[in-house]
C-alpha cells in the first residue's frame, strides 16, 4: 500500500487572523476528538503550520496519508463540520492553494510498516 505525503499552501482571508487564532485554539482544545476522526481519513500525521509572507497570512497543511480514506467533506463526525465551518470562514477560495513536491520522504521502515 502506499502513502501519500502532502504540503499544501491556503491563504487565509484577510482580517481573519483572530478566527484562525479561534480556529487553532478550538482544534488544540479538542485534540481527543480530532484524533479520533483520523483513523476514518487513514490520515496518520496531520499537522497545521502558519505564516505571515510580506503581510498575508498562510496556513499549510503537511500530512501523511494511506490511501481509501474518507474525504473530510464527508465525515459525520461533529469535530470535522466544525473544522469545516472554520475553513469555509477563514480559507481564500480565490487563491489557488500550492502544492509543495515532496523530493525526499524519510520514514523507518519500522513506523512506515505500522501505517500500511
Amino acid at each position: 500500500m502506499k502513502l501519500t505525503v502532502e504540503l499544501t499552501r491556503f491563504k487565509v482571508k484577510k482580517d481573519k487572523t483572530k478566527r484562525v487564532d479561534e480556529w487553532i485554539k478550538f482544534l488544540n482544545e479538542h485534540m481527543e476528538e480530532v484524533l479520533l476522526t483520523l483513523d476514518d481519513e487513514k490520515m496518520y500525521v496531520e499537522t497545521i503550520f502558519r505564516e505571515d509572507l510580506h503581510g498575508e497570512e498562510f496556513m499549510y497543511w503537511y500530512s501523511v496519508q494511506g490511501h481509501g480514506g474518507q474525504e473530510v467533506t464527508d465525515s459525520t463526525h461533529w469535530i470535522d463540520k466544525k473544522h469545516l465551518e472554520f475553513w469555509k470562514e477563514c480559507i481564500d477560495e480565490t487563491f489557488t492553494p500550492i502544492d509543495l513536491t515532496p523530493e525526499v520522504i524519510m520514514i523507518p521502515e519500522e513506523i512506515r510498516s505500522k501505517m500500511l
